[in-house]
């Protein structure tokens, strides 16, 4: 289901009420932007989209903001090799793509991989607090483009 604004600040407004976190322009119009990004951007992403609103807004205050949204569990970051990191702001049950290629990142659902029951030993490892997949390959879209080139 897509995440929209709406449920994402109510979400905000209570983990930041909770965490004593305050509620600044700033921090508001990096979540939004967040919401509204379908190709989990990085930090500079994020930054350049957000300066065409707030022009005194800092990367530093970019990389500090998304920083303290992943500690809360409000966003998550994506695991991509080679790369600053990438974002999402959608933290339900799914997985990612990730092009080797062109660097896209495109969500996947796998119902029957949420169902599995851990192995003992991983249990025994520690707490498990995530279990997401990160498919690496060649996206549709690249294979078109090599098969026509």
């Amino acid at each position: 289901m897509p995440l929209d604004f709406d449920s994402a600040l109510d979400r905000f407004k209570g983990i930041s009420q909770e965490n004593g976190l305050r509620l600044t322009h700033q921090r508001l119009e990096i979540l939004r932007e967040l919401v509204a990004a379908k190709d989990h951007p990085s930090a500079e992403m994020v930054f350049g989209r957000v300066r065409r609103r707030l022009p005194t807004i800092s990367l530093d205050t970019v990389y500090r903001t998304l920083s303290t949204f992943d500690d809360l569990g409000l966003i998550m970051r994506v695991p991509v090799t080679g790369d600053q990191g990438r974002f999402d702001a959608d933290t339900s049950p799914h997985h990612h793509f990730v092009c080797s290629q062109c660097k896209a990142i495109y969500d996947f659902f796998w119902d029957e991989f949420d169902a599995l029951v851990l192995p003992t030993d991983s249990t025994a490892l520690g707490r498990v607090e995530d279990r997401r997949v990160v498919v690496r390959g060649v996206c549709q879209r690249c294979l078109v483009n090599r098969a026509t080139a």
